[in-house]
């Protein structure tokens, strides 16, 4: 680690600190590139004079509104899901601060399209918790077989990485970003 955080510079955290926006923003960018999410999420807040739809807005927009600005049918049905969630806790603006990693993890993961790596990129981006690790992130994984010289697969590359992540306590969320801007910059050479 210490020679990828002397030649990598940690990207500043761009979340919006909002648990909701941050969770509609995540839906739309699974399995898309960048450009498409972005592309995608601005076409959906322009339905909303460029705001963030708040969720009782966001639950009465049609479907086919959603899948007009490039939503799936399953995303549409997530994002709504997000929406009435929030509706029906009336959470939007709670302080999501005070519960603990495993609360947020248990609140979140029973939204339908929400899982445990989307939970946690919200703990790592938007909560800023510091000891998240996410061994379920492809990025991840490819940056610790690339740098660590990992060959196992599966179940036994998560214990592995898991194992090595232990040295990192209680900063691996920190740890894990360089391991993804490391891998951004094309794979810094450790020499």
């Amino acid at each position: 680690m210490a020679n990828i955080i002397e030649k990598v510079i940690l990207p500043d955290n761009t979340s919006s600190g909002n648990v909701y926006q941050d969770l509609i923003r995540s839906i739309t960018g699974q399995q898309l590139s960048v450009k498409v999410a972005r592309v995608i999420f601005n076409r959906l807040i322009n339905l909303y004079d460029g705001l963030i739809p708040t969720p009782h807005q966001l639950y009465d927009t049609e479907h086919e509104i959603l899948r007009s600005v490039g939503y799936s049918n399953q995303k549409a049905n997530y994002i709504r899901n997000v929406a009435s969630f929030f509706l029906e806790r009336g959470q939007e603006y709670e302080e999501w601060s005070q519960y603990s990693d495993e609360d947020v993890m248990k609140e979140l993961i029973q939204i339908k399209g929400v899982g445990k790596w989307t939970v946690e990129m919200v703990l790592m981006f938007t909560l800023e918790r510091p000891d998240i690790m996410p061994v379920d992130d492809l990025g991840i994984q490819m940056g610790m077989k690339h740098y660590y010289g990992l060959t196992e697969e599966k179940k036994a590359l998560k214990e592995k990485m898991l194992k090595i992540g232990e040295s990192w306590r209680p900063y691996r969320t920190y740890a894990c970003r360089w391991i993804w801007a490391a891998k951004d910059n094309n794979n810094v050479a450790l020499s």
